[in-house]
Parts: C-alpha cells; sequence; structure tokens
C-alpha cells in the first residue's frame, strides 16, 4: 500500500505538472494535496512496516521529534489544502461567471504559500512545546509512530499545558478549516438543488463528489482524534489509544492510498492524461526503431 501511495500520488503530481488538459486550478490544488500525501506517509510508514516486522523498534529522539513535526505540518497542510480547494469549487458552481477572473494565478499561489508556510509555523508552537517537555520515565511508545498524545504519556513534566495548547491549535487547524469547508458545501448544494434538470444537478455534483468523499473520511477521523477533550494525561474520553490507532490508520496510511483513486475514478480528464502520459513515456523508449 505504501508503494502503491507513492506511486499514485507522484503520478498525480506529474500529470497535473506536465499535461495541458490538467491546467485548471483544481488540479493545481490537486498537485499539492498528493505532495502532502506524499509527505504524510513518507514520514510514518517505513518506520510504522518496521515496527511491524520486527515486532517492534527503536527511534532516536530526535527522530522522533522530527517525525512528529513533518507528520503534523503535512496533516495542517492538508486541512488547508482541502479547504482552499472547496472555495474553488464553491466558486466554480456558485459564482461560475466570476470564477476565472476571481480564482487568478495569483490566489492560487496565495492560497498554496499560505497553506504551507501557515501549517509548518503553527506545528512549529506545539514542536517548541514538546521540545520542553522533561522525558525521565518509560521509553515506550504505546503507538506506531510518534504522535502527540502518546509522547505526553512518556513525559514526567506538567502537560496540562500543552493539552490545552493544542486543542487551542486544533480550532485554527481543523475547527476553522471544517467550518469554511461546510459552509461552502451549504452554498454549493443550495446552488445545486437550484438547478431544474436532474442530469444539470447530477453534473453539477460530479464535480465536487470526490472532494466531498475525501473532506468527509479525512476530517471525520482528525476531529476525533484531536477535537475530543483529554482526560489524565492525554488518553481521550470515550476512545482508547487502540482505537486511536485504527482511527490514525485512516488518514495517515488509507487516505493518500485511496485519494488518487478517488479523483480519477470518475474523471475523464485524469484518465486520459494518464493514457496520453503512457503512450508518450512508450514512444521515448523506441530509439532507431528498437525498443531500449
Amino acid at each position: 500500500m505504501y508503494s502503491m501511495t507513492i506511486c499514485e500520488n507522484v503520478l498525480i503530481i506529474l500529470l497535473v505538472s506536465t499535461s495541458q488538459r490538467l491546467q485548471s486550478p483544481m488540479y493545481f490544488f490537486l498537485g499539492h494535496l498528493a505532495l502532502s500525501d506524499i509527505i504524510l506517509v513518507t514520514s510514518i510508514a517505513p518506520k510504522m512496516l518496521d515496527v511491524i516486522i520486527r515486532g517492534g523498534s527503536t527511534i532516536p529522539y530526535v527522530g522522533c521529534l522530527a517525525q512528529f513535526y513533518l507528520y503534523g505540518g503535512a496533516v495542517c497542510a492538508e486541512c488547508f489544502l482541502l479547504t482552499a480547494m472547496s472555495y474553488d469549487r464553491y466558486l466554480a458552481i456558485c459564482r461560475p461567471l466570476h470564477y476565472i477572473s476571481v480564482m487568478s494565478v495569483k490566489l492560487r499561489y496565495s492560497l498554496i504559500i499560505s497553506s504551507w508556510l501557515l501549517s509548518f509555523m503553527l506545528v512549529l508552537i506545539t514542536f517548541l512545546f514538546v521540545c520542553g517537555l522533561d522525558f525521565c520515565g518509560s521509553n515506550v511508545i504505546n503507538h506506531f509512530f510518534c504522535d502527540f498524545a502518546p509522547l505526553l504519556e512518556l513525559s514526567c513534566s506538567d502537560t496540562t499545558g500543552v493539552s490545552i495548547e493544542m486543542i487551542v491549535l486544533s480550532f485554527p487547524i481543523i475547527l476553522l478549516p471544517f467550518l469554511l469547508v461546510i459552509i461552502s458545501y451549504v452554498c454549493i448544494f443550495i446552488t445545486i438543488f437550484g438547478i431544474s434538470s436532474t442530469s444539470g444537478r447530477q453534473k453539477t455534483f460530479s464535480t465536487c463528489s470526490s472532494h466531498l468523499v475525501v473532506v468527509s473520511t479525512y476530517y471525520g477521523s482528525m476531529l476525533i482524534i484531536y477535537m475530543v477533550p483529554y482526560r489524565g494525561h492525554s488518553v481521550p474520553v470515550g476512545h482508547s489509544l487502540t482505537v486511536n490507532k485504527f482511527i490514525s490508520l485512516v488518514y495517515i496510511v488509507l487516505t493518500p492510498f485511496l485519494n488518487p483513486m478517488i479523483y480519477s475514478l470518475k474523471n475523464k480528464e485524469i484518465q486520459s492524461s494518464v493514457i496520453i502520459y503512457l503512450k508518450d513515456c512508450n514512444k521515448k523508449t523506441v530509439f532507431n526503431g528498437r525498443r531500449k
């Protein structure tokens, strides 16, 4: 699954970068979403596979913090990118006549740059708080990666302030983008229901159905893990760390694996671009009539 995830998302990035068919803002955002998926799954999956194969593994303190920071930055970036994509769909469906003028090249790059910069800057705050903790007790992480809650379990410091800081930061990182996505889709659904023909409604809805599926899966798991109140050190009320691990697998492994499939399943432009790209690659392997 990890190998397939990398191949799928690299293919999406190559297609968006090279295909003339995929130069619209939606595919521009999709290419960056694929990049965030690669960073997310690569920061976790290789070490997780080592843990599974060996029945346990070790990681240096610096490596654990680096994994935590890269993972957090990729997760935040994905939240902001999904929000930008929902705004793009809102403009395309609710304000089609103004779409090209509003979603200009300048706005696209502004949304992308701000998404990446803001993500890693916000995660840096939590990262510095975690670096300030003392770890003098057990060094066994009850998880398959260095997530926030398992790291707090290892600390012998007072983690109340860090936990409160994490909940506060969850609002601009998770809750606010999620609310913006909901507002965008409320406006989209109102516009769709206002279309008189059934075929017109279906065609319009198909342009945002893939994004809606990805948003529901991703934000659903994220809200359960990071927005549920914590009790004691870091065990969420209502679910154990074992359940936490399974939910984490959804957005760390399953979502990056399924995203390219979901976006490509009913998208004829991506499918045709893949065929053209493969044909071009096949032509490049021929030299002087002999296949290299």
